[in-house]
């Protein structure tokens, strides 16, 4: 017996006559997946990834490239589904677009905002974004000659492909663990509390020079 109420070829719909374009866009925005469900899958994932890796930085690479097309998905899929008509709006500046990741992107990846966001002191093309225990890594045992992966490297990617997506290339997006000669490094946010968050991560983000080049036009449009 057929589900659908018109038999025959072509488009067939349901008996409520509604199709799947009917369907309320935010309706599952705070659906949340199970931890077990995605420390199980993200295992995975890092299996995939390590098959021919040649050393950790290529593992780390690996699962950067797994991350960055998510990232250039959830850019346009989060903008779309925003209730606020002025956070649909693409950035079109550097500090709302780190921002909007901090803030909306790792709220609808991990539930919750990131730790901090500084930009750095020594290079203006570098800003940071800290998570104090990234989810990534919670549920990851790692083996000796693994033990300076950085499983982070995935929402690095994903961040990467945020900014590619939005119309601010960078020089790439890496994960660093924070621990005492990274933390005298990454400034203040990175020396508070390293010792209170082992696993804490800091996201370097360095943009391209043409980024730099028109914040600087659009800061001048600004004053002007």
């Amino acid at each position: 017996m057929s589900s659908s109420s018109t038999p025959g070829p072509g488009l067939r719909y349901p008996s409520n006559k509604k199709t799947i374009y009917d369907r309320n866009l935010n309706r599952t925005k705070n659906a949340e997946l199970s931890r077990a469900a995605f420390a199980y899958l993200f295992i995975e994932m890092i299996s995939y990834a390590q098959r021919g890796a040649k050393d950790v930085g290529d593992l780390e690479q690996r699962l950067n490239n797994q991350g960055y097309p998510l990232g250039v998905r959830l850019l346009d899929l989060l903008l779309t589904r925003s209730a606020n008509p002025l956070s649909s709006i693409r950035p079109t500046r550097i500090l709302p677009l780190l921002q909007f990741i901090a803030q909306q992107l790792y709220r609808h990846l991990f539930g919750r905002p990131a730790d901090a966001l500084e930009r750095s002191g020594s290079d203006a093309a570098q800003y940071m974004i800290f998570d104090n225990e990234p989810m990534v890594n919670t549920y990851i045992s790692l083996p000796r000659e693994l033990s300076s992966l950085n499983c982070a490297a995935f929402v690095a990617g994903i961040i990467e492909g945020v900014c590619d997506g939005a119309g601010f290339p960078t020089e790439g997006v890496s994960a660093h663990s924070v621990g005492e000669q990274e933390a005298e490094a990454a400034g203040a946010e990175g020396k508070k509390g390293a010792a209170m968050w082992p696993g804490k991560t800091v996201f370097l983000i360095k943009f391209k020079k043409e980024v730099l080049e028109r914040e600087e036009i659009l800061a001048r449009g600004t004053s002007g």
